[in-house]
């Protein structure tokens, strides 16, 4: 672990603390206790299979890429899936716009002897379905129960609209990027010359050496996968089915303490927007921008007390138990991937 890595998951537990704090301190009445009762009183049945969405969460990031990786002939192990998985989503979550996530899973699929170009396909690929998935959660969302969006305030409005917006160009971006090769090449080739110019000049050269054979790599596999119609939907099935159990956690947590199956629903409307509007603020885990927009949504039919125990149970399952679970699959398989490198 860099000394990047360490500043930014210090600096994503000093923000996740204040993140917290502001959230509790919006209301007098607010107080762990009543939320610990509450959780005490909880129906034990809905609340494991919230956090059986939650692993399934990570699963079926992994599952993903495996199928993109074993479709192009390399590594079919669901325990690596899982480890692929659990990187994307602790990285993601500590990174600024979730920008740590890819290069750590790639460091991972590099070191489970899938090649640089294979794990960039796969990565890529990945990004377009998930964001694919994302937006069409979110309009699912809007079709059945439009009233949630109406009854946001302005300032989430404006996030569900930019953010869908910005997820749409991004993967519009990542899509173009596998069907044309040559466009990632020309960046690869201005980065080149950029840090080239900086001084990083016998980097720069290596990196000239490796270029042309990766992005020919890379362009057969793109060609290979696109190819492949029932793979690309494959793809889309697992991505959507970890929209699906990501947003399912809201739901089993509303189940669990008691909430009817109206509130239940909006809920989970509420947190298919606040997905899709919190997901590109350039800050770890969104944290703050997605708080603010479920507080927003659960208020609409929930008392003030209500809706920030809801929020903090939400959070704390999808975030923070998805990162906490996240890091001890990350940290055991780097461990044993270290291990296996002294063997």
């Amino acid at each position: 672990m860099n000394k990047k890595t360490i500043f930014w998951a210090i600096f994503s537990i000093i923000i996740a603390v204040l993140t917290v704090w502001a959230v509790t301190a919006q209301s007098r009445s607010f107080s762990f206790d009543r939320l610990l009762e509450l959780l005490r009183s909880s129906n034990k049945i809905w609340l494991l299979l919230s956090f059986a969405s939650m692993l399934g969460y990570i699963w079926f990031e992994g599952l993903s890429i495996i199928t993109v990786t074993s479709s192009l002939g390399y590594t079919k192990s669901y325990k690596r899936g899982l480890l692929f998985g659990a990187s994307d989503v602790y990285f993601s979550a500590i990174t600024p716009s979730a920008s740590g996530g890819q290069p750590a899973c790639a460091w991972f699929m590099l070191q489970s002897g899938v090649p640089a170009a294979t794990a960039t396909v796969a990565l890529l690929i990945t990004l377009v379905m998930y964001t694919l998935a994302l937006l069409l959660s979110g309009l699912t969302a809007l079709v059945f129960n439009f009233s949630v969006f109406l009854d946001f305030s302005r300032l989430s409005k404006i996030m569900v609209v930019v953010g869908s917006a910005i997820l749409l160009i991004l993967g519009f971006f990542f899509l173009l990027l596998l069907i044309r090769p040559k466009i990632l090449y020309n960046m690869c080739i201005a980065f080149n010359s950029f840090i080239r110019g900086i001084g990083f000049v016998k980097f720069s050269e290596r990196l000239d050496k490796k270029l042309g054979k990766l992005i020919e790599d890379y362009s057969l596999c793109s060609k290979l996968l696109l190819g492949k119609g029932r793979i690309i939907f494959r793809i889309f099935i697992w991505n959507m089915l970890q929209r699906i159990s990501y947003i399912m956690i809201t739901f089993f947590l509303f189940k669990a303490v008691g909430h009817n199956l109206s509130h239940s629903l909006k809920a989970l409307v509420v947190q298919c927007l606040a997905s899709a509007g919190s997901n590109c603020v350039p800050i770890p885990g969104a944290m703050g921008a997605a708080d603010y927009m479920l507080i927003d949504g659960f208020k609409q039919f929930l008392s003030e007390e209500a809706a920030i125990n809801m929020e903090v149970l939400c959070r704390g399952v999808t975030f923070y138990g998805s990162v906490t679970t996240g890091l001890i699959f990350v940290v055991i398989g780097y461990i044993i991937i270290q291990i296996r490198k002294k063997k």
